[in-house]
């Protein structure tokens, strides 16, 4: 009897076990498949200056991260001083934002189809903290530019990009009337202005202190289980619970007579 107990009570531990191991989320810590990025995220040796945050667990690699920070870069032969010099306190935003989207694991939810001949995927719609916008329109606000959208139509005659005939060079201020403006129109919609703060757990930030974890990674799994559970039920599930919780597994079906079996009579509850 005691052997018997002991064996069914063993086998309840583990089909309990096995009914709660979590489930892998596909939206979660993943690298988009563009020109750059890494088959899977992983821990980087050393990342670049501002890029350095996402050393631990990045979809880029030292050598990207390096060339996010210059004028001319390799990546996209893109110059950000078409219109003149960019001013430093501007340019950095424009670092942080080439860093987010090049190294962060945690752009899952928001990666769509792309339909250029240098990447597969791009991210759409990336809510982005308000605080992270309106810094970046207040720092470049006195910049120049000619253009709204950098995704497209740059005289690229000489191999990088520059201001297209008609286009005249122009503040920041005036391409870009609001913060929202230039978080959502800059890069054809990568981004959405958020009226969430930073610290909420609602926004993605194109930068944090690494001294006190990464704040997407729980952004991204706020929006990535509230997806997958929409879309699977046809109701969002409050992201907040544990992902774990799910159907019993055909392990724990196959076993649950056995163990009943083996409890002593009285043992298994009411009847």
């Amino acid at each position: 009897l005691a052997m018997g107990m002991a064996v069914a009570l063993a086998l309840l531990v583990l089909l309990a076990a096995d009914a709660v191991v979590p489930v892998r989320n596909p939206l979660l810590n993943i690298c988009m498949d563009a020109k750059h990025h890494k088959h899977k995220p992983g821990p980087e040796g050393k990342l670049h200056d501002q890029c350095s945050p996402w050393k631990d667990n990045a979809c880029c690699t030292a050598s990207t991260s390096s060339e996010a920070h210059k004028d001319q870069s390799n990546l996209y032969n893109f110059n950000w001083n078409h219109c003149g010099v960019m001013p430093p306190k501007c340019k950095r935003h424009f670092i942080q934002d080439t860093c987010l989207y090049e190294c962060s694991p945690n752009l899952g939810p928001w990666i769509d189809q792309a339909d250029s001949s240098w990447r597969r995927e791009r991210i759409l719609h990336v809510p982005l903290c308000r605080e992270d916008c309106e810094e970046w329109w207040k720092d470049c606000r006195d910049a120049l530019t000619c253009k709204e959208n950098w995704h497209k139509g740059w005289n690229w005659a000489t191999g990088t990009n520059r201001c297209p005939w008609g286009f005249m060079c122009r503040p920041f201020s005036e391409v870009f009337p609001r913060p929202k403006d230039l978080c959502e129109k800059i890069w054809s919609n990568s981004y959405k202005y958020s009226p969430e703060h930073r610290g909420s757990g609602r926004c993605i930030q194109m930068w944090f202190d690494p001294a006190r974890g990464n704040p997407n990674e729980v952004v991204a799994k706020y929006y990535a289980w509230n997806m997958t559970s929409s879309s699977a039920h046809g109701e969002k599930v409050p992201p907040e619970r544990d992902p774990a919780v799910r159907a019993l597994p055909w392990s724990v079906l196959a076993l649950l007579p056995l163990a009943l079996l083996l409890l002593p009579e009285g043992a298994g509850g009411r009847g």
